[in-house]
């Protein structure tokens, strides 16, 4: 499952680096963000030096893209400093851009440490049903269709909401994931892998607030922008949690933020997505 967020085919340029994405197949044609999102975070890595590794990245999504077009990713190597390096990604389809980002890198520093707590309460990843089970029982081809092999096996606290929505109308959750398989062992693939799976459901609690699983009659959603703060290193395919909270939804517009954690409570990443949410009944 390494092609939903690997690269191929790169070459150096005056002023870009280019490299090429491998399309991960969606049943509806268009390509997951998250994909775009962690191919341009790799091919941004491929130009920093080992030793500085990535702390933060702000992306926008700008067009929608398509699995049956080729990727093509341009890196712009903004600024190397003493201890910082700055990188533009533009991901383009037809010379179009679909997603651009900037990222920044650090060479390891120390400094005041401390971390908020992990959520305390979990029920182990083992006792949970994985997305595979939970679709095994719908009839709904439609629906259906979206049991497909998948690189990360995500597991929900509170129950998924793909078909239904069950429990209390809140607007936070909690998910275990990892990637399906073992993965190798170059830290940069983990890295992407790690933002690839940060936008795989972080905006179901604005859906589990209201009730609404994404699979609803003529919803609308598309994620607009992404902001993810590295601040340990972790493997992809070993276990970790996803604490998720919407604190607000207007607008046609919905903003979550999430936290990852590894098993034994050290916080990996911060993340927060804002999206566009759109519903028959509120459009004009």
């Amino acid at each position: 499952m390494l092609g939903a967020f690997d690269i191929i085919d790169t070459q150096a340029r005056t002023s870009e680096d280019i490299f090429t994405g491998r399309n991960e197949w969606m049943p509806n044609g268009r390509l997951f963000g998250g994909q775009v999102l962690a191919q341009s975070l790799l091919a941004a890595l491929r130009t920093v030096d080992d030793a500085r590794k990535v702390h933060s990245l702000h992306g926008y999504f700008l067009r929608a893209g398509y699995t049956e077009k080729t990727v093509t990713l341009a890196v712009d190597r903004i600024h190397d400093g003493r201890s910082f390096s700055t990188r533009r990604t533009q991901a383009h389809q037809d010379g179009q851009p679909i997603f651009s980002m900037i990222a920044s890198f650090q060479t390891e520093d120390i400094g005041l440490e401390h971390q908020v707590e992990m959520p305390t309460g979990l029920v182990p990843p083992e006792d949970l049903p994985s997305y595979a089970d939970v679709m095994e029982s719908v009839e709904d081809r439609q629906v259906a269709a979206w049991n497909r092999p998948r690189a990360i096996d995500a597991r929900h606290m509170e129950g998924s909401i793909a078909i239904r929505v069950n429990g209390e109308r809140v607007a936070h959750q909690g998910v275990w994931f990892r990637t399906v398989g073992r993965m190798p062992d170059e830290p940069n693939l983990h890295t992407a892998a790690l933002a690839y799976a940060s936008d795989f459901n972080i905006l179901e609690p604005i859906f589990r607030r209201h009730g609404l699983p994404p699979s609803t009659t003529g919803l609308r959603l598309a994620s607009l922008d992404h902001a993810m703060w590295f601040h340990n290193w972790a493997r992809a395919d070993e276990w970790l949690f996803y604490a998720q909270e919407s604190p607000v939804a207007r607008g046609g517009r919905g903003l979550s933020f999430g936290r990852i954690f590894t098993r034994d409570g050290l916080l990996v990443a911060s993340i927060a997505q804002e999206g566009m949410i759109r519903l028959p009944e509120f459009r004009r």
